[in-house]
């Protein structure tokens, strides 16, 4: 099997909590956007002060930051990407990920010394493209989803060492080529490729008949339900053979608008697997169990390899809710470790004394324990958390350490 180099881990951040929680969770990268010209509008994105902070703490860990500006800009947007790409320059994050021509062509002038990545939004699904973009200066192109490993392996063997390529592992898929979806433009006026997208296709749908206006008739398939564009969430980590073999240079995980327990879970069990697997093969498979279960624990909609594989088949889709598979609930991590061995969090979700709750620690461990007194600020004894953000002080019988995170098992019925 031919290999190359272990591929990085890249990870969403969508605040400064969950970039500290990728980096001490196991990524070697880190992607975030700004306050603007970022594709995800509602997700918290980050101040030009944040960033340094983020910057600061991710390379202070051996981690990378890159800076997403992959908006489609019209005329209007070019001034303030102009003076964004300035502020930038003096944050020094590690690359940029453009999908636009005139913002790659702004960055190359304002700030030469950072690297650019070509974000999926280009639509990169041959060599030739590949070849255009590294003949214009970029260091990296993010391949578009609808790509095979047979095609990625064509990719490797027909562009320069120099040239890396990455691609999306895991996380939601989009029903529209690339992610350039139209419905959410069309229903609401937020425009998908400004990063305000609705996801309309995780709604429920109707069909109308010509001759019987406003009759509204469903849509079934097989009696199951009218999600008919509801995509189960991309996973691969059972095949990292496959991904190694292909020639990947970065795995990426999508999701800035999750959570820190997300993040925390996906990092740290593709981090298990991609080191088990460059240490030896028979390791990765005997622990494959173990990955499987630890993603399964974060929210998701059902998972497929999407088009690694092939085509995907009906098999590929959810028909019957819009719903995720939640079988843990996010409860706080720890900021501070007090000397009387308590620990501090900002709380999450709320949980209460006696409860049995996990302790999921970075280094693969996860600890049960029951929660065996709580305060809040004032130092007044509580017998739960009922406010959200609430700053508290929780005993929990274990000595933790800063960032281990706190989760709660839930029923699923």
């Amino acid at each position: 099997m031919r290999r190359r180099e272990k591929p990085e881990l890249l990870m969403p951040a969508g605040s400064l909590e969950v970039l500290k929680t990728a980096v001490i969770f196991g990524a070697d990268a880190v992607y975030i956007g700004g306050e603007m010209f970022s594709l995800r509008a509602k997700s918290h994105n980050f101040t030009i002060e944040e960033m340094k902070e983020g910057i600061a703490f991710a390379h202070g860990h051996g981690c990378k930051v890159y800076v997403t500006a992959n908006i489609t800009a019209h005329h209007d947007d070019l001034p303030g990407i102009r003076s964004y790409f300035k502020e930038l320059k003096e944050v020094k994050p590690d690359a940029l990920i453009i999908s636009d021509p005139g913002v790659f062509l702004l960055a190359q002038e304002i700030c030469p010394e950072i690297e650019i990545h070509i974000s999926t939004q280009a639509n990169n699904v041959n060599y030739m493209t590949y070849r255009f973009w590294h003949n214009l200066g970029a260091k990296r192109v993010v391949s578009a989803r609808e790509l095979s490993l047979k095609e990625i392996r064509e990719l490797r063997e027909n562009i320069p060492e120099t040239l890396e390529i990455e691609t999306f592992v895991h996380g939601a898929m989009c029903i529209s080529y690339s992610g350039r979806c139209l419905l959410s433009n069309y229903f609401t006026g937020r425009d998908a490729n400004l990063g305000a997208c609705t996801h309309p296709c995780r709604w429920k749908y109707y069909i109308m008949e010509e001759n019987r206006p406003g009759e509204y008739l469903p849509v079934e398939e097989n009696e199951r339900g009218t999600y008919i564009f509801n995509s189960k969430d991309l996973c691969m980590i059972e095949h990292i053979p496959d991904i190694a073999e292909a020639g990947i240079d970065s795995l990426k995980v999508e999701g800035r608008m999750k959570t820190a327990l997300y993040v925390a879970t996906v990092a740290r069990a593709y981090r298990r697997a991609l080191d088990d697997f460059y240490e030896s093969e028979e390791l990765y498979e005997k622990n494959l169990p173990y990955y499987r279960e630890e993603v399964g624990k974060c929210t998701n909609r059902k998972f497929t390899t999407g088009f690694f594989y092939g085509k995907p088949s009906k098999e590929a889709q959810i028909y019957d809710s819009n719903t995720y598979v939640t079988e843990y609930t996010y409860l706080g991590i720890v900021e501070e470790a007090k000397e009387d061995g308590s620990v501090m969090i900002t709380q999450r979700n709320k949980f209460s004394v006696g409860e049995e709750i996990e302790v999921m620690k970075p280094d693969g461990k996860n600890i049960t324990v029951t929660v065996k007194g709580m305060k809040n600020e004032k130092g007044e004894e509580i017998s739960s958390c009922p406010h959200p953000k609430q700053k508290i002080f929780v005993v929990l019988g274990v000595e933790l350490e800063e960032f281990d995170l706190l989760r709660r098992r839930e029923e699923t019925g």
